[in-house]
């Protein structure tokens, strides 16, 4: 039945509410639609699957940001030393994307999330036996390496399954890794207020990660979607993929300058009380997961275009909200503004570009990853170079400004109906 004119494939008999003409016999019509059961709920298997992959790298990460104060008591660093020590792991993960792309097209994605689930884990338990600067360093760098091809194969995952739905679904997983981060980080604080050292919490959590990959691998995607043009692994990514390069570059600047400056901000400028300077910084964290959540109803509503044109105005107002009105009301509202604003440019980004044409989903999704990392990379130098000049508000009109060129970038797009 595979080589007939349809099959029990989830991504050929979806696409098709009724059994195909020429089949009238009742029983055919019967198995059609059994197997049209079959693959819905193999497409939510393979859904929930991806998602509980996306959930375990937010649970890692999120571990070993917990303990970044403990590491560092813990192998006397300075701040500035500590500083320089954490550039390792983005090293790891810019220098990986290239490398990270081909193995997921030449490997497939399955194959390759598997591995670096289980060394994304791994890998934080041996954060947790570091004696020495250098071997944090260097541990870092492969956790870097771990995370970026976690990142690249989990979304071209993500790209299959959404591929099955014929609809949009990304925001949702970044969504999970949102509420990850949030998860753990609860347990981080519980442990420390445990006296559970670094350690032993990392080899809970690993415990737990390479419980759960033992459970799901089987059932993610055992292939991915296709490129519907065969293209060399390291094809020269064409205008489109550049273009979507630059808007994820453009949010990515906005959500590291977030992640790095709104406690400051709020300590500085806005001038609120100590219990209340991470307030911005959970506001606009609430809410980029939160609209991660709604995002692929809106689309869907709305058309990606529009979505990212909209996306880059709330940015936009919302930065000049906290600029203009630097005072504890305002700028909260301003920063809440900004998390939604955030929230679903990057995965409508890695969307469209799985569907690209002219090259493999992996390939496409570490160019474009590459281009909107250093958006994350820059941002945050950059706020503070302007700052050194002509002050904190004047840093974040400028990212205000580059959150707007979502909007024109996306404007002057072209996009599949």
């Amino acid at each position: 039945m595979d080589d007939g004119p349809w099959s029990c494939k989830a991504a050929n008999i979806l696409q098709n509410p009724q059994a195909p003409r020429g089949f009238d016999d009742g029983k055919t019509v019967i198995l059609y639609h059994l197997c049209r059961m079959q693959a819905s709920r193999t497409r939510k298997v393979n859904r929930i699957s991806v998602a509980v992959f996306f959930f375990m790298a937010g649970i890692c990460f999120a571990s070993w940001a917990s303990r970044i104060p403990d590491i560092k008591l813990q192998l006397g660093l300075s701040d500035a030393g500590l500083g320089a020590v954490l550039l390792a792991l983005p090293c790891g993960l810019m220098l990986s994307l290239p490398v990270s792309g081909w193995a997921v097209t030449r490997f497939s994605s399955k194959t390759m999330v598997t591995i670096a689930a289980v060394g994304y884990p791994l890998t934080l338990i041996v954060i947790g036996l570091v004696t020495a600067t250098w071997q944090l360093a260097a541990v870092l760098f492969v956790f870097g390496i771990f995370g970026n091809l976690y990142n690249i194969s989990a979304n071209t995952q993500a790209v299959g399954v959404e591929s099955l739905y014929q609809r949009s679904i990304m925001a949702t997983f970044h969504g999970i890794w949102s509420l990850a981060g949030f998860s753990g980080a609860a347990v981080g604080t519980f442990m420390i207020a445990q006296q559970v050292a670094p350690l032993h919490h990392f080899i809970i959590v690993c415990f737990c990660c390479l419980v759960v990959v033992l459970l799901a691998q089987g059932k993610i995607l055992p292939e991915d979607a296709k490129s519907t043009t065969k293209t060399p692994l390291f094809a020269k990514p064409d205008a489109t993929i550049l273009r979507l390069g630059l808007i994820a570059f453009g949010c990515l600047v906005c959500e590291g300058t977030m992640f790095d400056w709104s406690g400051v901000y709020f300590q500085k400028v806005v001038n609120a009380p100590k219990e209340l300077v991470t307030l911005g910084y959970s506001v606009f964290m609430g809410t980029m997961a939160t609209g991660r959540f709604v995002g692929d109803k809106l689309v869907t509503r709305f058309g990606i275009q529009r979505m990212l044109q909209t996306s880059g105005i709330i940015i936009c107002t919302g930065l000049s909200i906290a600029v203009l009105f630097p005072t504890l009301v305002p700028a909260t509202i301003g920063f809440f503004l900004v998390g939604f604003g955030v929230s679903s440019v990057v995965p409508l980004v890695y969307s469209a570009t799985g569907k690209s044409k002219t090259m493999s989903p992996g390939v496409a999704l570490a160019a474009v990853s590459t281009i909107g990392f250093l958006g994350f990379l820059i941002g945050p130098p950059l706020i503070g170079f302007i700052a050194e000049i002509a002050g904190l508000r004047w840093s974040f009109t400028v990212i205000a400004m580059i959150g707007l060129s979502t909007t024109i970038m996306a404007t002057f797009m072209k996009w599949d109906r």
